[in-house]
């Protein structure tokens, strides 16, 4: 049997690193085991879906290099769910509601002060054919399917043996009032038609699941396998659904976090597995198992992803710079020595730009109040540019006989007032590449 796994995001928003995990999850499971990988967009919101966030999507999915073998849109299914739906009514597990949710509301605190679970009551089976269209008068009804109230069974892929009460669940609402179609249907369907054979998604869904689980069954389908990840958290704990705004992919991205650290550290985080800079997506994929995972939430920090985007510029060679190089302007003649003296002090992309702006113009110095009369005397024993390998050496020299500085004493303010900063490259490497004289 072929593999197949999907990834279903709604294009309501743009996508973040909860999603991320979703989708390379089922990504790699698919592509590990020589399958197929859907892409499905959720966009049976008519109202809220965009194409804006549809391309959004699929650019960053291409981003990170997660391609999918299809790509379905379930606003097209539209009369495939309408026909699973007349198929449930057939066989009595769908049936029409008229509460609005102020009622509902009013019902589940009822029960709540009685020590009672809030689950629907179904009060809607009760309604005769003369009340449901009285009823219809105002509005047409949502529709819920009859869940059969026994235990729910699966051995999932990370959380192991589940077992869920269905008499301890609300009927599931799978179609709204106003006709549109919810996820708990449409995924069904799509799953079944699709051959979905492996879902793995977040531990939100456990009750989602069970439900979805016996409309499977009720639609004559057999359920694929299920895996549930855990939810991420912040670094101390906190609950991410408030920051997930400003950890989209798109705002990683801009940020100069490089795919393969974000892939590496997705693609472990959660796991017994250490997490470890892999730049290559077949290696991650060959790596990866769904069983090394655990229940418990797993802790994320966005400040884990640039110290592995440094690792990984810091391993490129130059022709995969070179274009980025050329096109700040680097000259030919330098493109190559820059690159080699600069590429082990850069966290992200934007820092190349930064060193060649300070190797064309110059830096604002730093010099310390103790060390001004000394730098601006040994600014004077620089010569002009152009310096070579030897020029760091005679200089400093020179600095040091005739000034009596040593050390760090000696090496600390010039570094600062050369580069504007207390880290960087060699300074014998770095002087060759000035165009300018500084001070």
């Amino acid at each position: 049997m072929t593999t197949v796994t999907r990834f279903a995001p709604s294009p309501t928003g743009f996508l973040h690193v909860g999603n991320l995990r979703t989708a390379l999850f089922n990504f790699m499971i698919a592509r590990k085991a020589g399958g197929r990988f859907i892409l499905r967009l959720d966009d049976t919101d008519a109202e809220r879906s965009k194409q804006e966030y549809i391309d959004a999507i699929q650019e960053d999915l291409e981003w990170l290099g997660l391609t999918w073998d299809r790509i379905e849109r379930q606003s097209a299914r539209l009369d495939r769910y309408a026909e699973a739906a007349d198929k449930l009514r057939t066989a009595g597990r769908f049936y029409e509601c008229f509460e609005t949710p102020t009622e509902l509301d009013l019902k589940r605190k009822k029960q709540l002060n009685m020590g009672k679970p809030p689950v629907y009551d179904r009060a809607a089976l009760a309604l005769s054919e003369a009340d449901k269209t009285r009823l219809r008068a105002d509005g047409a009804g949502y529709w819920r399917f009859l869940l059969d109230q026994t235990r729910i069974e699966w051995t999932d892929g990370i959380l192991g043996d589940i077992s869920i009460d269905a008499a301890s669940v609300s009927d599931p609402v799978l179609i709204r009032g106003d006709g549109q179609v919810l996820y708990t249907l449409a995924s069904v369907v799509d799953d079944m038609e699709m051959g979905v054979t492996h879902i793995v998604r977040g531990s939100d869904h456990v009750t989602n699941t069970a439900t979805q689980i016996q409309i499977i069954q009720a639609l004559g389908g057999t359920p694929p396998s299920f895996a549930h990840h855990s939810l991420l958290t912040g670094p101390q704990g906190e609950a991410l659904s408030k920051r997930l705004g400003v950890l989209s992919l798109r705002d990683l991205r801009a940020q100069g976090v490089e795919p393969e650290a974000l892939l590496s550290l997705m693609a472990r985080l959660g796991s017994s597995q250490p997490v470890e800079l892999v730049d290559s997506l077949d290696a991650l994929i060959e790596g990866f198992d769904i069983t090394h995972f655990g229940a418990a939430p797993t802790k994320f920090d966005v400040n884990d992803l640039f110290p592995l985007t440094a690792r990984h510029l810091h391993t490129l060679p130059f022709e995969a710079v070179r274009d980025e190089i050329a096109a700040l302007g680097v000259p030919d003649a330098l493109a190559q020595g820059f690159w080699d003296v600069v590429r082990e002090n850069i966290t992200t992309r934007a820092d190349i730009a930064q060193w060649w702006t300070l190797c064309r113009d110059g830096a604002s110095p730093v010099i310390d109040d103790e060390d001004r009369a000394f730098v601006a005397e040994a600014l004077a024993l620089l010569p002009e540019p152009p310096y070579d390998a030897q020029s760091w050496g005679a200089w400093t020299t020179a600095v040091k006989e005739a000034t009596g500085r040593k050390g760090k004493t000696l090496f600390m303010p010039l570094r600062k007032a050369v580069t504007g900063r207390a880290r960087g490259p060699e300074m014998a490497d770095l002087l060759p590449l000035l165009q300018k004289k500084p001070g």
